[in-house]
This record gives C-alpha cells, structure tokens and sequence, in this order.
C-alpha cells in the first residue's frame, strides 16, 4: 500500500565561499589541497577555483568551513524512479491519483539529494508526466531535490515491461497509465513525438521484457528494431536522446543497431553485444546492487514469485556480464534502478561496480564525469571547476580508500546552497 508523507522543511544557505580539504579532480583522481571554492549567487555557479593558506578566523554565514572534510562534485544516479517506491503490489497503480503519487516524489527528491545525488535521470514513470512536475516544482525551488532530467511516461508494446497489466484485473485502467502504449513504427513515433513536445528530456523505451512485471519475460524482445529506429528518427529531429531498457541479448543488440544512446540493466548481454556498444559509443546502465535487495526483502514486501524468479535469474548474470562489459573498454554509467529499493540507499551500488571489477575512481567517475557526459551536461556538472554547477558534497573518509563513506555523506550542495550540514540535522 502507498504510504503518502510530507515533505519535511529545509532550510537551505546561499554560499560564497567554501573551503575544502581535499577536493577531488575527477579527471585524474588526484586531490587538490586546501581549494578555496567561490560561488556566483546569482548563478550558483563557479566563479573562481583557488588555494587556501588557512581558513578565515571570521567565516560569514554565508562561508563553510569543510577543511576536515573530502569534497567531491554533486553525485548523479542514470537510472532513477523518483515519483514510485518500493511495493509488491502493481495494481495500486490502477487507483492512486498524480498528486498522491507526487507526494511521493517530493518526499524521495529530497531523500535522493541528502544522500548526496544532485542529478538524476529518472527513467520513468507508471503515471505520464508525475516526473515532469515534479521536476518543474523543484527547478522553480518549489520542493528540494535534485537535477532531474524526466522522461515523461514510458513507451511500451500493451502487456509489456512498461505497462501496468495486471492478470485477471477486470477493473477500470486509467488513460494516464497507458499514455506510452503502441505497436508498430508509426505509432511508436507519434508516441515518441508526443513525449518530446510535452517536455520529456528524453525518450525511454521498453525494447525487451523486464523483472518487475507480470507476464514479461528479461530475456524476449518486445519492441520492435524497426520500432525502436521510428523512435530514434524522431528523437534525432530535436536532439533527443534515447534510452532503452533491454536485458535480452537480441535487444540489446537492436537498440544498439537502431541508435539508441545508451542501454539500461543490459543483464544478458552476450559478447556481440559488448562489442556492439564499445564500437558505437553506447553507454550501459547496470544496476548491480539491487538484486540482493529483492532477493533479500522481496519476500517481505510481498512481491510476486514470478518477479522474486525472475531476479534470481539475471541478478548474477549481469554482474558477470559488468565485469566483462568494463573489461572490454564499454562505457558504464551509474545508475541504481532506486524505486525498486528504497530510495537514499543510491550510494549502496559503488561498492557493488568495486567488487564487480571497477576500481574506486572508475566507480566515482561513472557518477560524476562519465553520467555528465551521456546527459550532454559535461559542461555544466561531474566536475568542481569554474563555469560548472557548485554541487558539492563532503564526506569525512576518503572515497578512493573507503568507498563506502559514500553512503553517509555529511555535506550537500547544489547550486551553492547547502542542503545538507551534518551540524544542524
């Protein structure tokens, strides 16, 4: 059952001066010493990146001392679902309304940005457009979160991975559940037309089954490679990009083919298709954490066997398939699938990409630089420099020795405002 909260009130700073410790240059992994960061308020941007000598006796409220602390840029999680929690039970979707489902959203946004991810790509929503406004609340400083590039609603074949189909259902089912569903390219573009004109930052499609619905098979294409490329040519017309969720190999392999940005979960990737995305410059996005999740807690919460089968059936075979994808040069972003476990926990995955082949700077630079680049925002986040956004966050153990101190940053800013103080929670 959807548990509806408020959101708690924060009460943010505008900062102009910050003093870090040891600041990390996620191009070369080294730290730079004492930096003394200023921030334009007016833009909440860079304006000087120097040195300090010692931290000034007489800090303004409007300066933070992190002299003890190691700063890194603002993290970004690829693959979120901000608006949705964790629940076992699909059919909850068939009766909620948008603003329950927002309430929800805006509690998660700002358990999302404490935990230290500025940026997100939220990757879809059940309901059209609940990511939309909530995206919008928070760019107009509204609600607290982070940096959201939305996709809308999802596009999906009917009965498919995106769709909410729940067997044996005879009830009413909501037009705004199924604003995605299509079969054949025309279709599929006037779909892809519609979630661009409508705001969506970018288009995620369902190209094969997924875990987590009824029916729907990880491994069996469900869109199309004629359909998938209808909806690449539409994108390409405005810049869009394109994102697909494809575990199958065959998927995999079609939305590489039909030029598609990237490939989310990519669990049964075989060696064609490894190569494939190296030569086309498609980045992947591997939830590696959490499958140990719902192996553990799904039980719990009440989720049906056949998705409980389903993730006992591809959650070690895509941590192989990491490995092998890292190893052969392929781009890997960071993205946790968080929706699916509880939100806040992102920073539970940099452990998993270390122990799946990753070094820590690969795992940091796969949410800082790398995530940037796939979101065509390298010129503006992952990175603590001028000209670029002032998020920043600070944790007190170095993250390329303990990489979990990522899972308990003390320090949040975004933009220059500092959401986070471990001194006033």
């Amino acid at each position: 059952m959807f548990l509806v909260l408020s959101v708690p009130s924060v009460k943010s700073e505008n900062l102009t001066d910050i003093y870090c410790g040891n600041l990390l240059n996620t191009e070369s992994g080294i730290w730079l010493r004492n930096a003394l960061i200023r921030v334009d308020q007016d833009s909440g941007k860079v304006k000087e990146l120097s040195s300090y000598t010692t931290v000034s006796k007489n800090l303004t409220q409007s300066s933070l001392d992190l002299s003890g602390q190691y700063c890194l840029p603002g993290l970004i999680d690829m693959h979120t679902h901000i608006s949705e929690d964790v629940s076992g039970d699909l059919i909850e979707f068939y009766s909620i309304s948008q603003e329950d489902q927002l309430k929800i959203g805006r509690v998660n946004a700002r358990i999302t940005l404490m935990a230290g991810f500025t940026t997100v790509r939220d990757v879809g929503v059940y309901i059209a457009w609940t990511d939309k406004k909530l995206r919008d609340e928070i760019n107009a400083k509204i609600t607290p979160g982070p940096r959201m590039k939305v996709a809308g609603f999802y596009l999906t074949i009917p009965g498919g991975g995106g769709e909410v189909a729940v067997p044996g259902y005879e009830g009413n089912v909501p037009d705004h559940i199924r604003v995605g569903v299509a079969r054949g390219p025309e279709a599929f573009r006037e779909k892809a037309k519609k979630a661009i004109e409508g705001g969506a930052d970018h288009i995620k499609l369902i190209a094969s089954g997924a875990v987590l619905a009824y029916g729907s098979l990880p491994g069996s294409p469900e869109m199309t490679q004629e359909e998938i490329s209808a909806v690449v040519e539409e994108a390409e017309k405005t810049g869009t990009r394109v994102t697909a969720h494809a575990h199958g190999a065959l998927s995999i392999k079609q939305a590489i083919l039909a030029g598609v940005n990237s490939i989310e979960h990519a669990s049964l990737i075989d060696d064609e298709g490894i190569e494939l995305a190296r030569e086309n410059g498609v980045s992947l996005t591997m939830d590696v954490y959490n499958g140990d999740y719902i192996n553990e807690m799904g039980l719990m919460d009440g989720m049906p066997e056949e998705f409980l089968q389903k993730n006992r059936e591809t959650t070690e075979v895509q941590r192989a398939n990491f490995r092998k994808a890292h190893e052969a040069g392929v781009n890997i972003v960071f993205g946790t699938d968080a929706g699916v476990y509880p939100h806040g926990q992102n920073a539970k995955q940099f452990n998993y990409m270390i122990k799946n082949g990753m070094t820590s700077l690969e795992a940091i630079q796969a949410a800082t630089i790398k995530a940037a680049k796939v979101l065509g925002m390298n010129q503006e986040i992952g990175r603590v420099d001028e000209g670029y956004f002032a998020d920043i966050i600070a944790v007190s153990n170095n993250p390329l020795i303990d990489i979990k101190s990522l899972e308990d940053v003390q320090y949040v800013i975004k933009g220059g405002y500092l959401h986070k103080d471990r001194n006033k929670q």
